[in-house]
Order: structure tokens, then sequence, then C-alpha cells
């Protein structure tokens, strides 16, 4: 009688690691899924900086040096590699389009033509499904670390090695500000 009631408890712990596995399986799936959301947008909006770029370029001849600057952010952004270095180049894509916007404000042709007006009313979309998307990728983080770190499923991370994500961060305060599109 003893040996069923072990046999029993054994299985039962087997299954329970075996449901909490396969959770944990599901939630860092959902985590990569909203990764390759996130670089899905970012790829958008790297395919529409050459575009604006054009647009602006016969309206600023001035302004080259910011130009060239968003040239360099997406070229960095483009080809950074692991989290933390993509992240930051994308956080710099940000704050060098926040300056092309502030300096499109001398020059009132551009601000009227149709082109750029258009190019701003598609960055400003794709920025707010990039942070939809980052909303959506911090979410699924959230709930897989607090599995991790929550009782009794910590003890199946542990033993299958689960370890935490991190959150998609902005780094400093001016990043943190939208992009302001006046159309």
């Amino acid at each position: 009688m003893i040996e069923w009631i072990i046999i029993g408890i054994v299985a039962l712990l087997v299954l329970i690691a075996i449901f909490y596995y396969n959770r944990f399986v599901v939630l860092s799936n959902r985590i990569d899924n909203s990764l390759s959301q996130i670089d899905v947008q970012l790829k958008r909006r790297a395919d529409l900086i050459p575009n604006l770029i054009e647009a602006v370029k016969g309206y600023s001849n001035y302004e080259k040096d910011t130009l060239t600057k968003i040239t360099e952010a997406r070229t960095k952004a483009i080809n950074a590699s692991g989290f933390e270095n993509k992240v930051k180049a994308e956080n710099k894509i940000t704050e060098t389009l926040k300056s092309l916007f502030a300096v499109s404000e001398n020059y009132p042709d551009l601000k009227a033509n149709q082109n750029f007006l258009q190019l701003q009313e598609e960055l400003s979309d794709t920025e707010d499904k990039i942070s939809a998307s980052r909303r959506f990728y911090n979410g699924a983080v959230k709930t897989y670390n607090t599995k991790i770190e929550s009782i009794p499923t910590n003890i199946v991370a542990n033993i299958f090695k689960f370890k935490a994500e991190k959150f998609w961060e902005i780094e400093n305060e001016i990043e943190k500000e939208n992009i302001k599109v006046k159309i």
C-alpha cells in the first residue's frame, strides 16, 4: 500500500513538473514572438528612414549633419547584434529622428510637402506600433519572470535552468519623450 502511495506522489510530482515546464516553454515562445514583432516594426521604421531623408535633402541643405547622424544611427541599428546593443541602437534612432523633426520646423516648404507629410504620418504610425510591441514584449517578460521567481514554479525553473529575461528599457530621460510630429 505504501508503495502505491509513493508511486502516486512521484507520478503527481512528475505531472506537475511537466505542466510547469510546458508553461515556461509557452511563456518563452511568447517572449520570442513579441521580440520578433518589435523587429518587424523596427525594420519598417528603418525602411522609411531613407525615404524621409530623401524628402528632407532638397529642403535642408544646411542640415546635413542631422541627416548624417540619422543615416549612421540607422546603419548601427541594422547591424546591431545582441539584445542590449539593439536596444541602444534603436533608442539612438528615436533620438536622431526627434532632432530631424525639430529641424524640419525651420523649413515651411518642407512641412507643406505632401511626400514629407505622408512619411511623417507613416513614421508616427510605426512609432505607435513599436511602442505597442514593446509593451507586449515587456508584459510577456513580466509574466515569465514572475513565474520564474514564484513558488512552486521557481523549483521547476531552476531544475530546467530557465533564466529571467530583460525588459526593453530606454536608458535616458530624453529618449523617453515621444517623437512630436506636427502635420
